[in-house]
């Protein structure tokens, strides 16, 4: 399947479809070896094994790409993001900031293949969504050459007696666009008629999904963010992990989108300076934050 053949342009279509209807799909994506994906997991569980104080080491100053865990209200969900996975020589600093003497059960060299492999992926959606909308080459080319990107790992320990099964309740992610792979069942995705869809788990099955960012920044009110949960049934800790893109420059509707029958909804707005808010007090009290930081 390649750009211009029949293929290619039907299923353009099909994806901007699930991302109207639903904020997201499934993607069978088997360019991702299974050594590798078996060493990143691997290395995050080896992080997560590691002592609460070393996982609270500031490893970049992005807002919430850090450690987050052991929240009152989530007691069950911990994460940790890796900045600029893309790059060897960052994922080794990050190696370094935790196991200062060296962990053989951490491969910066897994972890940096998995995150490329990934991206792959990930441009091909974005390249398919801009080419669905008649957007152009040039803008596409802006995007990709502005986006900045985390990999995060996720675990789940399993309820204590009388604890809540719900990992994290639902939400939609600060991103642009989520890719999403989990070991472990559990991940459920809002449907467009309300119903829940209980995701599956393979070391090639992907989750893809827009995020905030996509809603405001090219497509207005057209493809809603995915709404998404994580209930804990299994009988073993839940492990994940997701490529997350944001943007390093300032984010602004399409103006090829905006007609009467999309009227403008949201003002330019600063990826970074929308992750400062997202914690805030005014953030947390509104249904969404999103348009309570830059919505018209």
């Amino acid at each position: 399947m390649k750009p211009g053949m029949d293929t290619w342009v039907s299923s353009c279509q099909v994806v901007r479809s699930a991302l109207e209807d639903h904020g997201g799909f499934l993607a069978v994506y088997d360019k991702v070896s299974l050594e590798t994906h078996n060493s990143v997991y691997s290395a995050m569980e080896n992080f997560f094994d590691l002592s609460s104080e070393i996982k609270r080491r500031e490893t970049t100053e992005k807002p919430i790409f850090s450690y987050s865990g052991q929240r009152q209200g989530i007691p069950l969900y911990e994460s940790v993001g890796i900045m600029n996975p893309l790059c060897f020589e960052d994922c080794q600093k990050y190696a370094n900031v935790m196991w200062p003497h060296g962990n053989d059960h951490f491969s910066s060299e897994s972890v940096n293949s998995y995150a490329k492999q990934l991206v792959e992926l990930e441009h091909t959606v974005k390249k398919m969504v801009f080419e669905s909308y008649g957007l152009e080459k040039k803008k596409f080319e802006t995007l990709l050459d502005s986006a900045d990107y985390v990999l995060r790992g996720y675990k789940y320990r399993i309820p204590k007696v009388g604890e809540s099964n719900v990992g994290v309740p639902p939400h939609s992610d600060t991103a642009f666009l989520t890719i999403l792979n989990q070991k472990v069942e559990g991940l459920g995705v809002k449907l467009k008629d309300g119903e829940w869809f209980d995701v599956g788990a393979s070391p090639s099955l992907y989750l893809v999904m827009g995020g905030d960012a996509m809603t405001v920044r090219h497509f207005l009110i057209v493809i809603p963010a995915c709404e998404h949960r994580v209930l804990m049934n299994s009988k073993i800790d839940r492990y994940s992990m997701g490529l997350l893109s944001y943007a390093a420059n300032i984010m602004e509707p399409q103006a090829e989108l905006v007609d009467e029958e999309h009227p403008l909804r949201y003002k330019p707005f600063h990826h970074y300076g929308y992750l400062r808010f997202f914690l805030t007090e005014e953030a947390l009290k509104s249904p969404s934050r999103i348009k309570a930081f830059c919505g018209i």
